[in-house]
């Protein structure tokens, strides 16, 4: 109830800020698939990451490089949820080795979470890593020296 002299304040929706993604001239729906690949991109970004994805998706990534026509794909390893307003990020990944694991999964969590907070405006509620291996230097000689070979048979 109002007294004389004295004013209340209506405030209806429409004056509610409600986010960078909804507003009272429409809303802003983002896909899976964009989160993903600016996740893939930051993740990748990190000195001590080697690749992303276990051993299986790099294979079918490798075979999808080589195929003409083929792009990379840049959210190989990564999985993603994207709700309305947040979004949660589990990532697999190929560690160099001699980094330390724990600075190396801080660092991709940080540059993660502030790429696709700036980048979407969706909070990052939670980024989930998994190291799947350790890449050592050897392996790249030894897979070199296999494509490099003469054939066995003539």
């Amino acid at each position: 109830m109002s007294t004389p002299g004295s004013s209340t304040l209506a405030v209806s929706r429409d004056d509610v800020p409600t986010g960078a993604l909804v507003s009272n001239q429409g809303t802003t729906s983002i896909a899976d698939t964009v989160v993903s690949k600016i996740a893939g991109l930051a993740a990748k970004d990190v000195s001590g990451v080697h690749a992303l994805g276990g051993g299986a998706s790099r294979a079918v990534g490798a075979l999808r490089e080589r195929i003409p026509g083929g792009r990379v794909n840049h959210s190989q390893g990564v999985s993603v949820e994207v709700g309305e307003t947040q979004a949660a990020v589990d990532i697999n990944l190929i560690a160099e080795y001699g980094v330390a694991i724990a600075d190396l999964a801080a660092g991709v969590r940080r540059n993660v979470i502030a790429s696709v907070e700036r980048m979407t405006g969706l909070q990052v509620t939670e980024v989930n890593i998994a190291v799947a291996d350790v890449h050592l230097p050897d392996e790249d000689a030894d897979d070199n020296e296999d494509t490099d070979s003469a054939p066995r048979v003539r």
